[in-house]
């Protein structure tokens, strides 16, 4: 069964030594985090390691979890959020490093674009030369820009360039603005607060209010084709959409012309994750995924089984845990083909050619 990974991630050096200089608040996190050895590190290869790898240490990687294809993006700290002429220099760096590797290794890697967005001229410009001249399948961003959420139409642009290029949108948490983390998550041991308002729970929660903002806002009217993508068992959006949905019916919705789970089902996937972070041992805390299991069924109850999607957060998440959680979900071989890559070859117009790589084998 070929397995197609959606959240995993690479990184340039140059570019989080320009977020850390920008006092970026997330490279602040992550500097933290690599001092205090919350990550593995590698001189080489990055933090956490492996992040900097884009060859053969990788796809040995892949190799030994059982991970086919991976489809590259760049996670925060990115150039998403610099001062646009250095944004615009570094992404190209960034989408000019995957086009290679991909054309390297065009059977295990995909590419997602980074984009400058803070100039959404130059980062139209950027998605098209992606998607139209290196083959790319989609686009990364990473939250709020600075605490500018998408739903703003200043990005609007971007969205109506990947529409018409029929690509999708993968929203990757943003580490929430500092009013909210000092509001919510300050006030215990440091390195406590810092990953509760990241992976811990913060992640999670903003990105699930920054979709709620991106549907109340009009996009998906605006745009009805776009489909985005969101990790992490759907972050809070399936537990949460039924209350959304009760709480804002037709007529009752601010004017917007389908129902939440309308906007869910039709311009949502999600994806599915096991729970350990790098480092940790496969079934350790959970050896059936008992937890995990339970938010895939209310993320596959709310968008359905053909909006499910693999990934493993890597090098962030375990691949092994990733693969070892799917493999022993109780769940029909049909509905585990769509999540490996049925779904994925669909989004993506990925279906002739894996079709034909089929026939070949």
């Amino acid at each position: 069964m070929r397995v197609i990974g959606f959240e995993e991630h690479y990184g340039l050096p140059a570019i989080f030594e320009a977020a850390l200089k920008a006092n970026d608040p997330y490279a602040q996190v992550m500097e933290s985090m690599r001092k205090s050895g919350r990550f593995a590190a590698d001189s080489k290869s990055g933090f956490p390691a492996g992040i900097y790898d884009l060859g053969e240490g990788r796809i040995a990687a892949m190799d030994d979890a059982g991970i086919d294809v991976q489809i590259l993006s760049y996670p925060t700290p990115s150039a998403e959020r610099l001062e646009p002429s250095l944004a615009r220099d570094l992404t190209r760096q960034a989408n000019d490093a995957v086009a290679a590797t991909v054309s390297k290794h065009p059977d295990r890697f995909l590419g997602f674009a980074t984009l400058p967005m803070l100039d959404p001229a130059a980062a139209v410009r950027e998605l098209e030369r992606t998607v139209r001249d290196l083959g790319f399948v989609g686009v990364l961003i990473n939250g709020h820009i600075n605490g500018r959420y998408l739903d703003d139409k200043f990005f609007w642009p971007v969205f109506e360039c990947a529409e018409s290029l029929g690509v999708p949108i993968y929203l990757h948490p943003q580490i929430p603005p500092k009013p909210v983390v000092d509001t919510y998550y300050s006030g215990f041991a440091p390195e406590v607060s810092s990953f509760l308002s990241i992976a811990g729970c913060g992640w999670h929660i903003e990105t699930g209010v920054h979709c709620i903002r991106l549907i109340m806002g009009g996009l998906f009217d605006r745009f009805p084709a776009l489909q985005f993508i969101v990790g992490h068992h759907f972050e809070i959006l399936a537990w949460s959409a039924w209350r959304l949905d009760y709480g804002f019916p037709l007529k009752k919705n601010g004017g917007l012309k389908r129902t939440i789970k309308e906007y869910l089902r039709e311009n949502f996937y999600g994806g599915i994750l096991a729970g350990e972070y790098a480092g940790q041992e496969p079934g350790a805390i959970d050896k059936s995924w008992s937890l995990s299991y339970q938010a895939y069924l209310s993320m596959a109850n709310t968008v359905g089984i053909d909006r499910v999607l693999f990934t493993t957060d890597y090098p962030y998440g375990s691949m092994k845990a990733a693969r070892q959680f799917f493999d022993q979900m109780p769940i029909n071989a049909n509905d585990k083909e769509k999540i490996a890559h049925l779904n994925a070859e669909r989004l993506l117009g990925l279906d002739q050619a894996a079709h034909l790589r089929r026939a070949a084998e």
